[in-house]
């Protein structure tokens, strides 16, 4: 990843999950959210705690799970700080934010969003967990880049509300298309993004053949059974 690309990503990560601990640790519950979204908080605060503070977790370690410098330098650091966000964010964090979409304000268009968002979540974390469970390290880095673009609509969902009310759009009308636009284009992009590194890493050799996969696997720092 580019050094640009990873500041980015870690100075909104990491100011989304600043401002989730002020707003939910500092503050009552549901102080900042929508009025009309109050009532489901204060009615459901584990789950609501649980989704918040699991996703922080996963906020904040994700960018630096693809920084190359430190899983050369650092790779017991890479492997416990890959357990804690799959382990704590992806997990807890998913199993409440599907909870918590059954309460989604919005209808059955938000509930689906969210609910789709959260199965996603979960599932791409246990395909990227599998895969290094297998020492396949180009599998599992592939499964993190789709399950981190997932994780990035806390940080998407928070831009995209507030340019929803300054343009005017009502809010029960932009709430369950947000719960949709938060998170699709991230998995599109992401995929975008792979497959043309992917095609980049199957152009010809200088003796005219492609890496094949194993080489490029063989070229992955290593790993063990214990991620």
């Amino acid at each position: 990843m580019r050094l640009a690309a990873f500041v980015t990503l870690a100075v909104l990560s990491l100011g989304v999950a600043l401002y989730a601990v002020g707003a939910y640790g500092l503050l009552p519950l549901g102080t900042l959210v929508h009025p009309d979204m109050r009532a489901a908080f204060r009615a459901h605060p584990i789950g609501i705690y649980t989704h918040v503070f699991a996703s922080v977790v996963a906020l904040a370690l994700g960018p630096f799970q693809f920084s190359s410098r430190l899983r050369a330098s650092r790779i017991q650091l890479h492997r416990f700080s890959g357990r804690a966000y799959l382990g704590v964010g992806v997990l807890f964090g998913g199993l409440a934010g599907l909870y918590m979409s059954l309460h989604a304000f919005g209808g059955i268009a938000s509930q689906l969003g969210f609910g789709c968002l959260a199965l996603a979540w979960l599932f791409t974390g246990l395909r990227a967990f599998l895969a290094i469970r297998r020492h396949d390290v180009a599998t599992h880095r592939r499964w993190m880049v789709r399950n981190f673009a997932l994780t990035f609509a806390a940080v998407t969902l928070r831009l995209y509300l507030p340019a929803s009310m300054a343009a005017g759009i009502a809010f029960e009308l932009a709430y369950p298309v947000i719960a949709w636009l938060c998170w699709v284009p991230n998995v599109v992009v992401a995929e975008v993004l792979f497959n043309r590194t992917h095609d980049a890493s199957s152009q010809p050799r200088a003796g005219g053949r492609p890496a094949p996969a194993a080489e490029l696997n063989r070229q992955a720092p290593p790993t063990d059974r214990n991620f």
